[in-house]
């Protein structure tokens, strides 16, 4: 009974961390909280119950365990080993196969410790456990809020559209940029339907490997599909996310635009631009754009990476009490 109370009030808090800026990373965290309470509250529920409710959470358990120590590391090898046949070698392509090994490390590295006693093994094999549980409550808790953000708000109405520029084949548009500006296509014709035909800023620089700027690609991409040339404006000094943002919104500035913008990009990109976009102090929300399904666990993995480096100080001191915490507690 007690976590089903408790789980009220960060429940509160994520309501209306929501409604007042749904592109906070705390209301991540609330929403994670919440969860967190519910499934604890679920937990003793069944175990006070007697007969099979009981029986059947014992064994989701221990499946829950399996899973998390062996079919999600062979899982994410997998992909990332399917990642880099397709995408090439690349820090960023090795992200699933990477975590999928520090998995199999930690649980490796928790069973060699297990025959060991002694306090001070003792207090690293908690210490391990209290990190590790604290980056998966984060990384669990990002990707739902993830889910929740990208299906809230309005879809239509806009008066300016910024696409946020992706990597090119040479000069042409691949998939995943092409998935972003055929997004962006959809959200102009409806504004065109409703009388209201936006502005479309498409958003990128050159690259070393790169024949033309992304957003010289990403113009002729739009005009070929019959968005009219004048109401595309190009913004081709951006090389990261931050910059394809404020450069975007100057350029919107230089042509005396004002109105309501939001942003495309990919969907499991869309909560770190958001929260960009919130660090600028843009008014400005982001929608996502179709991703193919291989290429998810790496991306999000990425995001996840990025968005602790954006909070590292936060997120290490937070670690640091938790350990110290537990530390206080057993020694």
């Amino acid at each position: 009974m007690i976590f089903g109370i408790a789980a009220i009030v960060p429940a509160l808090f994520f309501v209306v961390g929501v409604v007042r800026d749904r592109r906070r990373v705390r209301n991540a965290v609330w929403l994670g909280v919440t969860l967190l309470l519910l499934l604890l509250w679920l937990l003793f529920r069944a175990v006070e119950t007697e007969g099979w409710p009981g029986v059947a959470v014992g064994y989701a358990f221990v499946a829950l365990l399996l899973g998390l120590g062996f079919v999600l590391p062979v899982a994410l090898i997998a992909n990332g080993v399917l990642v880099l046949r397709r995408e090439g070698f690349g820090l960023a392509n090795l992200l699933s196969l990477l975590a999928g090994l520090a998995i199999f490390g930690v649980v490796a590295a928790f069973g060699f410790l297990t025959t060991r006693t002694g306090p001070v093994v003792d207090a690293v094999i908690g210490s391990l456990l209290v990190v590790a549980a604290y980056v998966a409550f984060l990384f669990v808790s990002l990707l739902l809020y993830s889910v929740v953000y990208g299906s809230l708000g309005r879809r239509s109405g806009f008066d300016a559209v910024v696409v946020l520029g992706a990597g090119l084949n040479g000069d042409r548009v691949p998939p995943l940029l092409a998935s972003r500006l055929d997004r962006a296509i959809r959200v102009y014709e409806r504004g065109v339907g409703a009388g209201r035909p936006p502005l479309v800023v498409v958003s990128g620089g050159q690259g070393p490997d790169e024949d033309v700027s992304e957003a010289a690609a990403m113009r002729d991409y739009l005009v070929r599909r019959g968005v009219p040339d004048d109401r595309v404006l190009v913004e081709d000094r951006s090389t990261t996310t931050e910059q394809n943002l404020a450069y975007s919104a100057r350029v919107l500035a230089e042509h005396g635009w004002q109105g309501r913008a939001v942003g495309v990009t990919n969907n499991f990109h869309v909560f770190r631009a958001a929260v960009t976009a919130r660090r600028l102090r843009l008014r400005m929300q982001i929608i996502g754009a179709p991703t193919a399904a291989y290429f998810l666990p790496s991306a999000f993995l990425r995001e996840f990476a990025a968005l602790l480096v954006q909070n590292k100080v936060g997120h290490t001191v937070a670690c640091g009490l938790l350990v110290g915490l537990y530390l206080f507690l057993v020694l």
